[in-house]
C-alpha cells in the first residue's frame, strides 16, 4: 500500500490574508498552493492538522481546536481566533483538569425488574445505569455486562477521573495494568481501583461476565494510549498516580469486622487507605442483633444490592423492597434501616469521601 494522507477542506472568504494567518500566527507549514498566478487552494499542516482551504468551496466557515502544554504561550494568549477567511481557532490546555461538580443530593433507588435499558458502549460492552440523575453529574455507577466470553476488543486506554472503580459481579475477566506486572484475572467478589490515568486494558472474559463500575465525576474522558504496550517493564506496585495507588482487593483474604449499621459485618477493600481517602468501598451482610436507623454526613454514599433481598426503609418514604441487581443512594443527614434481611444478602457499598460518620437510632 502506498503513502496515504488526509486533508480537512475548509472553505475561506479571503485566501491570501489566511496565508500568513495559518502559516505565520499558527506556525502551520503550506505544504502547496495553486494556481501561482491566482491562488483559489492551499494546504497547511502542523499540530497534527492538515488542511486543505478553498476558496471555491461555499458553506459555513469551520472551526479548529489546538491543544497545547501552554495557552498562554501560543498566539499571545488569546484562546479564540477568527481567521481573515472566517475559520475559528480555538486554544485550549492540552491537559484539561477534572473537574469536580457540586453533588446534587437526592434518594435514588434503581431496581433490575423495573427494566432500565442497556446500552452498548465502547468495546461491545453493555451498560446499565444505576443513577440515573448522575446526583447532578458528581458520579456515574454502571452495571456492565459481557454476554459472550472470549477476548474482548479493547485498547489500551486511560481514564482522566477523580476516581474509579470496577468490581467484578459476576464470573471473571483478565486484565492487565501499567507498573503491575503481567495480567491477571479478576474474579467475582473482587475489585480493583485505576487510579487517574493508569493506563490499562480489558483481554478476556468469561461467558456472562458482570462488574459494577463507578466513576467520579459522571463525565470522563477515556484516551486510547496508541504507544504503550502491556504489560510494560519491571513492575512498580508502589507507584503513586496523582496521589492514589493501584488496588487488587482479593476477598479471600479480607477480614470481617462490625459494620457503621448495626446488625451487619463488612470486609474493607482498603481503598480508603490507597486514595487518601477519596473513597471507601466495603461488601456487605448480614451480622448480629437487630438493623438500626443510621444517616450519614458522606457526600456520597451508594449502594449495590449483589445477592439476597432487604427492605429499604427512609424516613418520610414507603419502603422499598429490593434484590439482587437493585441499587440506590441515600442522600446525608436522611436516616434509613437495611430491615428484613435475608440470610444471604450481600451489598456493596460506595462512599466518596471514604471516612465519614453515622449517627444510629430510632427513627
Amino acid at each position: 500500500m502506498g503513502d496515504t494522507r488526509a486533508e480537512v477542506i475548509l472553505p475561506t472568504q479571503d485566501l491570501r490574508g489566511d496565508i500568513g494567518f495559518f502559516s505565520k500566527q499558527l506556525g502551520m507549514r503550506m505544504d502547496m498552493i495553486y494556481p501561482a498566478d491566482d491562488p483559489a487552494v492551499a494546504v497547511f499542516s502542523g499540530h497534527g492538522l492538515a488542511v486543505r482551504l478553498d476558496a471555491g468551496l461555499d458553506g459555513p466557515a469551520g472551526r479548529v481546536l489546538i491543544r497545547c502544554d501552554d495557552p498562554a504561550d501560543f498566539v499571545g494568549g488569546a484562546l479564540e481566533l477568527t481567521s481573515p477567511g472566517g475559520t475559528r481557532v480555538a486554544i485550549e490546555a492540552l491537559q484539561q483538569p477534572v473537574v469536580m461538580p457540586d453533588t446534587v443530593h437526592s434518594f435514588v433507588v434503581r431496581r433490575l425488574k423495573d427494566q432500565a435499558p442497556w446500552v452498548i458502549g465502547r468495546a461491545g460492552m453493555h451498560y446499565r445505569d444505576l443513577i440515573p440523575d448522575r446526583l447532578g453529574g458528581s458520579i456515574i455507577a454502571s452495571h456492565i455486562r459481557i454476554p459472550d466470553g472470549g477476548p474482548v476488543p479493547d485498547m489500551v486506554h486511560y481514564h482522566t477521573v477523580g476516581f474509579q472503580l470496577i468490581f467484578c459481579y459476576r464470573g471473571w475477566v483478565d486484565l492487565v495494568y501499567e507498573d503491575q506486572g503481567e495480567p491477571f484475572r479478576l474474579y467475582a467478589g473482587n475489585c480493583v481501583i485505576q487510579p487517574p490515568e493508569i493506563r490499562h486494558r480489558v483481554l478476556f472474559a468469561s461467558d456472562n461476565i458482570e462488574v459494577i463500575e463507578i466513576g467520579v465525576p459522571a463525565e470522563h474522558v477515556t484516551t486510547i494510549d496508541h504507544d504503550m504496550e502491556l504489560p510494560n517493564g519491571p513492575a512498580n506496585p508502589d507507584r503513586v498516580f496523582q496521589g492514589q495507588r493501584f488496588v487488587h482487593h482479593k476477598a479471600d483474604a479480607a477480614t470481617w469486622q462490625p459494620f457503621r449499621m448495626g446488625g451487619f459485618r463488612s470486609r474493607d477493600t482498603t481503598i480508603a487507605a490507597h486514595t487518601d481517602n477519596v473513597a471507601g468501598v466495603h461488601v456487605v451482610r448480614r451480622g448480629d442483633g437487630a438493623p438500626e436507623w443510621a444517616a450519614h454526613d458522606s457526600d456520597i454514599l451508594f449502594t449495590f444490592v449483589m445477592e439476597g433481598t432487604m427492605e429499604l426503609q427512609g424516613e418520610g418514604r414507603d419502603p422499598y423492597t429490593l434484590e439482587a441487581g437493585d441499587a440506590f443512594v441515600v442522600p446525608p443527614g436522611m436516616k434509613v434501616r437495611y430491615a428484613a434481611p435475608s440470610d444471604d444478602l450481600e451489598l456493596l457499598e460506595v462512599s466518596l469521601p471514604g471516612a465519614f460518620n453515622t449517627r444510629t437510632g430510632e427513627n
